[in-house]
Formats: structure tokens, sequence, C-alpha cells
């Protein structure tokens, strides 16, 4: 590997953040300022049904004791292979992308997690081996309506997980893995050439939140950085140019007794001294 590469690529990332409130030389204007139409806040439904999930979350044995939940949360890569509830999979779809209310006529989403601007510019994909009622296969999250509609079967699941989460085998048994995509304009329309990293620090409030639902009721998952974006975005049929999938977390079913095979990832801080 050239050492220059290494150096640039380092460089340009370091850029991302100590340019982040630069201002620009010359007069510059997003493209709020500049008055141009606003972007959709969500992306058009891709197919033609859509499925409405569940909005009573009563029946779900939830922890309420938040420094529990907090306490208690961590990565996790062992499950049980068993299936998620369809009550389950809506809990952790509205706790981390629902939509409370709408800001003003049609500006911006008011909802489960915070955004810079409100301008959330995510959307939710999920590869769904295991829940309850639900044929496995690829689905898109509707916020606006809380519904998901399937996009299809594909042959080889679980391998197809492992290869865009970068040979991560661990993630096949994953009873649910959420892709994260970016609809890039719709950060940029307001903050133009500071979007970015904006986009990077929303993106870990998504999956924060996603850690503590799961811990609330008791599933387990590990958000996931390794993601082989222009692989999952064929996929699901992404351009990734406009749209990129960077981002994703494997949730499942999770025991207590598991902790032996999760210690075991981190093998490697015992046997080298670190």
């Amino acid at each position: 590997m050239n050492q220059h590469w290494i150096e640039d690529r380092i460089q340009a990332g370091r850029l991302l953040f100590s340019n982040f409130s630069r201002e620009p030389e010359g007069e510059y204007h997003t493209d709020q300022e500049l008055k141009k139409p606003q972007p959709p806040l969500t992306k058009a439904p891709m197919a033609d049904e859509a499925l409405d999930l569940p909005r009573d979350f009563r029946s779900l044995d939830i922890d309420h004791d938040f420094l529990h939940i907090i306490n208690s949360r961590k990565s996790r890569r062992v499950y049980t292979d068993e299936p998620m509830t369809l009550t389950q999979l809506s809990y952790l779809l509205w706790c981390t992308q629902g939509v409370k209310s709408i800001r003003g006529r049609a500006y911006g989403t008011l909802r489960t997690v915070p955004s810079g601007g409100a301008r959330h510019p995510f959307e939710c994909y999920m590869a769904i081996r295991k829940v309850d009622g639900l044929t496995p296969g690829l689905y898109h999250y509707l916020p606006m309506t809380h519904q998901i509609e399937f996009l299809g079967q594909i042959d080889a699941l679980e391998e197809m997980i492992t290869r865009t989460l970068s040979d991560q085998r661990w993630a096949e048994k994953a009873a649910v893995v959420f892709y994260y995509s970016c609809v890039f304009y719709r950060a940029e329309w307001r903050y133009g050439i500071w979007a970015h990293p904006t986009v990077l620090i929303d993106s870990g409030h998504v999956t924060e939140n996603l850690y503590l639902a799961a811990t609330s009721i008791g599933l387990g998952g590990c958000a996931v950085a390794a993601v082989d974006g222009p692989d999952a975005n064929r996929v699901f049929g992404l351009d990734g140019q406009e749209e990129t999938i960077f981002y994703a977390m494997p949730v499942g079913t999770v025991k207590a007794d598991d902790q032996a095979a999760e210690d075991a990832f981190y093998a490697f801080v015992r046997e080298e001294g670190l």
C-alpha cells in the first residue's frame, strides 16, 4: 500500500472536520438561502403495497428504568437465532426514525431522534431474516406512515449480509440488519458545503437510539461502520451518488449465558497484553 495514498486519505478525513466551521472565501449561499425548492422530507414509496406496523407497544416487556438501560447497553454480536416479533420491529423503527410531527407546513420532520435543522437525511432499509409473520427478504421503512414495504426476496440472504458487512459472519444470525442510507441533498439544501459532518453526527443519534431501544426490550445489536457501500447499494437498488448506504446495525435475540462467546471477540486484548 502506498504510504502517500494512506496519508492523503487520513488528511482528507481530518479536513472534513477541521473545515466544518470554516467560512468560504467570497460570498456563499446555500440552496435554502437561494430559495431553491426544498427536497422531499422522505423518499417516495418503492413498492405498490405497504404493511401497517403496530403502534401499540403495551404488549412489550419494556424496561422503564432508564439508568439500568444505559448501564446494561453494550454491543452484542451473538444471537440465539430466534425470531423477533413484528411489534418489536415496529418499536425499534419508531424509536429510531419515527415521525412525531411536522414542522411548519412541510419544512421538516420532528422525529424520535435529533437531526441538524430537522433535515433527517437518512432512509432505513432492512434485511429481515426472522420476524414473525414476515417473508424473509429486503424491506424499506416509510416513516411518515409508520409502514414497511417489501422490496423482494433475495437468494442467499445470509451470504449477502456477510458480504455487505465486510465478511463479518456473526451478523448472519441477526433477526434484522438495519441498513442506513443518506440522501445527501436533504441535508445539503440547508447546509450546503457544511452538510456532511452534520450527517455523520446525526447517524450516531440513530444507532444509539437503536442500541437503547433494543436493550429496553431484551434484544441486542452492534453498529457496523465496515459496510461495503457499493455492494449494499446494488442490493437495494440505490445509485450510490445521490443516495448511498454507509452504516448498518444487526439486531437479534440474545441470552445472558452467551457472554463467554461475546468475550471471545476481544480475546486479542488479553493475548496481546493490551
